[in-house]
């Protein structure tokens, strides 16, 4: 007679990163293909698919959805196939648990979350609820009983509060009156005209990292120099049908992520680590390119060894990070190890940003402005002239601890210059 199989969270964690069940692909009674995705999991930076380990049916869900899950946590209890509901009911490790009962090391503060959810979801005549979907159900008023859950066993999930609370759903009875008369009045303008959009883990910890970042780890400095893009973009215009052709475009980017290589080659220390005993500089330089991805903000997936690539190998790996970023299949490894990141911000109109937030433990994260034609002065004594001249804003926001301001500023001389004199 076979075991049931569990189901745990992926070991594979980078330290510091939070997940949490963005939602349960089957549900409890349903069959599932070896391999079939079964769970997406929200970390901090991507959405990953977590796949059934076997071919059986979902027998129980221990984590649900808005939850959040550590490495290795046990998820939910898969029966093989061709094992019979006696057997799993008499066999399963920790069969007469509930789908809300908590994985070892976390029972207590899964108990007390059923308690506190127990009556409620008793009138509900569904599984006991999660604490969010009961902050949820309090911020908006509803009973439990008047949202119909769309989760197992008829339970409410942070989506089916949220949707009632806008009035999208058929399902939504009256509020019940008890909890009304209960209340005290609250003024007309209180909810009026706001929709509330709950935090994805992406969202809640890039804020925690750059409040961290800002104001408890490093002291930012940020200068400011202006590139002139002529050599640039006459060189873009003869190579960008050879690159066409040869399946790749050719993007401003890729020449900013070489003029960067060219910036930290000049001064290493920008592509470093403090540490309280020593500063940590990276033989390899692993560029992050932040890029703005529709419904999950800023990602910044990881160019790796832009060192060792020319203008093109750049622009082809750039080209798949960017592609894949957007198709939102990204994996947790693309996002991990960068030592340096480019935000390239004036792709969407900004003139200049300061100072942007480091991404740590790096030590500096650059940032190019719109470009844009400008009228400059150009040469010198009688020679000078006004001139029009395609150029940009470019910003290097540094962790002070690491470089001095003659350093950042020989790191944005050779940045600018690289650029200016393009290729040579």
């Amino acid at each position: 007679m076979s075991a049931s199989i569990e189901i745990r969270a992926p070991a594979e964690q980078t330290e510091g990163t939070r997940s949490q069940i963005l939602r349960w692909l089957k549900q409890v009674g349903e069959s599932v293909a070896e391999n079939e995705p079964l769970i997406e999991i929200e970390t901090d930076k991507v959405t990953v698919e977590v796949a059934s380990p076997a071919s059986g049916v979902l027998r129980e869900i221990l984590r649900h959805e808005q939850e959040e899950i550590v490495p290795g946590e046990l998820l939910g209890v898969l029966e093989p196939m061709g094992r019979t509901t006696t057997d799993a009911a008499t066999d399963a490790p920790g069969a007469s648990r509930g789908t809300d009962a908590a994985p070892p090391g976390r029972g207590a503060p899964a108990r007390a979350d059923t308690r506190a959810g127990g009556a409620e979801a008793a009138a509900a005549g569904s599984a006991p609820l999660s604490p969010a979907v009961r902050r949820l159900l309090a911020e908006h008023g509803l009973s439990a009983a008047a949202v119909r859950g769309s989760g197992e066993r008829g339970r409410l999930t942070v989506e089916d509060v949220l949707r009632a609370a806008a009035g999208g759903s058929r399902d939504v009875a009256a509020r019940a009156p008890v909890e009304a008369a209960a209340r005290p009045p609250e003024p007309a303008t209180a909810t009026e005209g706001i929709r509330r959009v709950p935090h994805s883990a992406v969202r809640r910890r890039t804020a925690d990292h750059m409040v961290q970042s800002l104001l408890h780890t490093a002291p930012h400095v940020t200068t400011v120099f202006e590139a002139d893009m002529g050599a640039v973009l006459e060189d873009r215009a003869r190579r960008r049908d050879e690159f066409t052709h040869r399946g790749v475009p050719l993007t401003l980017t890729a020449y900013f992520v070489q003029a960067a290589v060219a910036g930290i080659r000049a001064v290493p220390e920008a592509n470093s680590r403090w540490t309280d005993a020593a500063l940590e500089i990276y033989e390899a330089m692993h560029v992050g390119v932040g890029t703005a991805v529709e419904g999950s903000g800023l990602l910044v997936p990881v160019l790796r060894d832009a060192q060792a690539r020319d203008l093109f190998e750049t622009a082809r790996g750039l080209d798949d990070l960017v592609s894949r970023a957007r198709a939102g299949k990204l994996t947790p490894a693309d996002v991990r190890g960068g030592t340096f990141t480019l935000s390239n911000h004036g792709v969407s109109g900004s003139l200049l940003a300061t100072p942007i937030i480091i991404n740590q433990p790096q030590s500096a994260i650059l940032g190019i402005g719109k470009l844009e034609r400008r009228a400059v002065v150009i040469g010198e004594g009688e020679a000078e002239k006004i001139a029009v001249r395609p150029r940009c804003y470019v910003t290097l926001t540094l962790d002070h601890r690491v470089m001095d301001g003659h350093q950042a500023n020989r790191f944005m001389q050779t940045f600018v210059d690289t650029l200016r004199g393009w290729p040579s």
